[in-house]
């Protein structure tokens, strides 16, 4: 995991309407970037619909909140849809962004060790500084404490 205090690496990635977003666009804005394991499986919406659910108050406090996962944009487009999403899912079929923000790693489920996705959070300043890094972090819980991270300002 990338620590707090270190540049944001940069990223340049296809959002759910095939849009290409970099992070420079949001200068100047707080960015929520999170990273899940893949759209529509429980964790990963329950997140997904608390970010959504609670996406006017991070609006209100200058926030931009983005879901990066290496799902496809098609992909992406149906969770979006499905759960009436309103903010950025970037797609990182590469791993380009996942790996530069260090979240590929090795997981263990049921015995099964595999590569992929470690749940994390990072929040960045508006220089795109990280500010703080959350790993590992309870799908359920992590919208509503990025809001409340977001209040310590």
């Amino acid at each position: 995991m990338l620590k707090a205090g270190s540049q944001a690496p940069s990223f340049s990635l296809p959002d759910q309407n095939g849009d290409l977003h970099t992070l420079e666009e949001f200068r100047g804005k707080k960015v929520i970037l999170y990273f899940y394991p893949k759209d529509n499986t429980p964790g990963c919406t329950k997140q997904a619909c608390g970010f959504g659910e609670r996406y006017p108050q991070f609006q209100e406090k200058g926030a931009v909140i983005i879901g990066v996962s290496k799902d496809s944009v098609a992909s992406h487009k149906k969770f979006e849809e499905k759960y009436e999403l309103p903010f950025l899912l970037l797609s990182d079929p590469e791993l380009s962004c996942i790996q530069a923000y260090d979240v590929w790693q090795e997981k263990k489920n049921y015995g099964k060790v595999s590569m992929g996705v470690v749940r994390t959070t990072y929040l960045i300043n508006e220089e795109g500084v990280i500010e703080k890094v959350f790993g590992k972090v309870k799908a359920e819980a992590n919208p509503e404490q990025m809001l409340q991270e977001l209040d310590k300002d």
